[in-house]
């Protein structure tokens, strides 16, 4: 069903019963739809058109919520979470941010994602009143003076700040779904926008770290290779009839893998550097890609940019950056940007190819499609 306060009394009926609920993206073509359903064999299916019985496979007791990653892999996998997660992860999130039963949310996320999705079961648990709209356009946020709270993705950020509105009646603007660049927080800080950059997946309930600090309850270390692990109340049971990807995904004490490269300071602080996945190693030096791109997108021939790797018969891999210019008939060289992030990054890390592009491909959260 496309987001609307139907979706409400769905989670309502499902939780009063014992049941649980995979949210389906409206977006998704009646192939990826059957191909969805197919994978995860509910027992009933509920739309626009009323319910259905299916021939499914129910879930544990405990189980609130089933829902699909989405990851720039293309590979999906179905997150089971318990009751428990979801409630701890929503009180621990309201206490980080101080969101009460009064206070006003707009839902904006598609309700097929973990995002999207907390902000509707902040309704059920907590009793705060949700504003609906399917898009966020400077319009709809200068009409919606009394909302306080949202959850946003960073190229909706972007475009209002860059429109101009004033985001100041927001008391916490949280921000996930994927990195956010240091320009867009020097551009939110600017601004008076209260923005929580947020770090977390759908295996954790989504975030868990909101402004680099693990919530309450929540626990984050660097393993030895530099992968970070999390542990706590919110973390999903596991994945949807693959006990092999859920055994891999834990560590024999119960930390759930991350696969994202990172620290954590002696404060507590976390600093994520990206997907292990993603890192190039170029003349046996280790480059994360968002710390290239960080560098790359200040230029101002920049409009977007993604860091890859390619095949390199000297250096093993080499650092490749494709650019949408923001004027076509007037491209940066490839001098011209290794000059300009020489400045703030060392020069092995450096791109040693550029190409340029029309638009980078995107998931439906705004995640750029490295591969």
């Amino acid at each position: 069903m496309p987001a609307s306060r139907a979706w409400l009394s769905v989670l309502r009926a499902a939780r009063d019963a014992g049941a649980a609920v995979l949210p389906v993206d409206v977006r998704l073509s009646a192939r990826e739809q059957a191909a969805l359903l197919a994978q995860a064999r509910p027992t009933v299916a509920v739309g626009v058109e009323g319910a259905r019985r299916l021939e499914g496979v129910p879930v544990g007791d405990d189980i609130e919520l089933v829902v699909a990653t989405s990851g720039t892999s293309g590979h999906s996998r179905l997150v089971e979470l318990p009751r428990d997660a979801v409630d701890a992860a929503i009180r621990a999130s309201a206490d980080a941010i101080g969101a009460g039963s009064a206070d006003r949310w707009l839902a904006c996320l598609p309700p097929a994602h973990i995002g999207g999705l907390l902000v509707l079961e902040r309704r059920l648990l907590l009793g705060a009143p949700i504003t609906f709209r399917r898009r966020v356009t400077p319009t709809v946020i200068a009409g919606l003076p009394e909302v306080r709270f949202t959850s946003l993705v960073p190229t909706q950020l972007l475009r209002l700040l860059d429109a101009g509105i004033r985001l100041g009646t927001f008391r916490a603007i949280l921000v996930g779904g994927s990195g956010m660049s240091a320009e867009l927080v020097d551009k939110a800080s600017q601004a008076g926008a209260p923005v929580v950059p947020t770090y977390g997946m759908t295996e954790t309930c989504g975030g868990v770290v909101y402004a680099g600090q693990p919530l309450a309850g929540v626990e984050v270390r660097a393993d030895a290779s530099g992968e970070l692990l999390v542990r706590g109340p919110t973390l999903m049971r596991g994945y949807r009839f693959d006990s092999p990807a859920t055994a891999a995904a834990f560590t024999a004490g119960g930390w759930l893998r991350t696969g994202d490269g990172g620290t954590v300071g002696s404060d507590g602080a976390v600093h994520v550097s990206g997907r292990l996945a993603d890192v190039i190693v170029s003349g046996g030096e280790k480059i994360w890609p968002a710390e290239v791109e960080a560098a790359l997108a200040g230029h101002e021939d920049v409009a977007a940019v993604v860091v890859s790797a390619s095949s390199d018969r000297e250096w093993g891999q080499r650092v490749v950056a494709r650019v949408v210019p923001r004027r076509r008939s007037h491209p940066p060289t490839l001098e011209a940007l290794r000059a300009y992030a020489g400045e703030s990054i060392a020069r092995h890390k450096l791109p040693r190819e550029l190409i340029i592009v029309d638009h980078l491909e995107r998931t439906a959260l705004g995640k750029i499609r490295r591969r």
